[in-house]
């Protein structure tokens, strides 16, 4: 299967394709698991998809849909984005595949962008997986930090690639130690 990215681009056609894309699945590990044909509208129209700071990207195969990616704070020397991968396409290789493709895309098309962060829930064990395969280490725990709509209070969990670890193929891990206790 060949794994492509094609830019979204706010039209109707296009609206209405994210739209059900995102009302047509559960997303477990976001804010919303759920989003309802309406919270999607206003999030197309909010720029939420496409702007100065955010691009969004189908990633597709074969013309078929597997999700969805999307850069955010792109004026900014360090990004973040939101990646979505459709249930049946899950555990195929697919979201390492994109954030791969996203960190290479950003470091090569964008001079000033010094890190790129991504954060989920520690109980999103593929994610964190699929962040250490593609060279991004964890920076930060956040305790009690990402609520749930059934109302569970989950950690969260930040990771984050460095321009010049990338270009090098290394990890450079953070500094833990660095508090002098007294």
């Amino acid at each position: 299967m060949e794994i492509t990215y094609r830019r979204f681009v706010p039209s109707e056609a296009e609206s209405e394709d994210l739209i059900g894309f995102l009302t047509g699945d559960t997303w477990p590990f976001h804010g919303a698991a759920v989003v309802d044909r309406e919270q999607a509208r206003q999030w197309i129209s909010d720029g939420r998809f496409d702007s100065d700071e955010s691009r969004t990207f189908w990633i597709t195969a074969d013309d078929r849909v597997l999700g969805l990616v999307r850069l955010m704070d792109l004026g900014d020397s360090t990004p973040v984005f939101d990646l979505r991968i459709q249930s049946r396409h899950r555990g195929q290789g697919v979201g390492s595949h994109a954030l791969a493709w996203l960190t290479a895309y950003l470091f090569t098309g964008f001079p000033r962008i010094r890190r790129i962060e991504g954060t989920t829930r520690q109980d999103n064990t593929a994610m964190r997986r699929t962040f250490r395969r593609c060279g991004y280490v964890k920076e930060a725990h956040y305790r009690e930090a990402w609520p749930s709509t059934d109302g569970t209070i989950h950690d969260a969990v930040g990771y984050a690639v460095l321009r010049r670890d990338w270009l090098a193929g290394t990890t450079t891990s953070p500094n833990w130690n660095d508090e002098q206790l007294r």
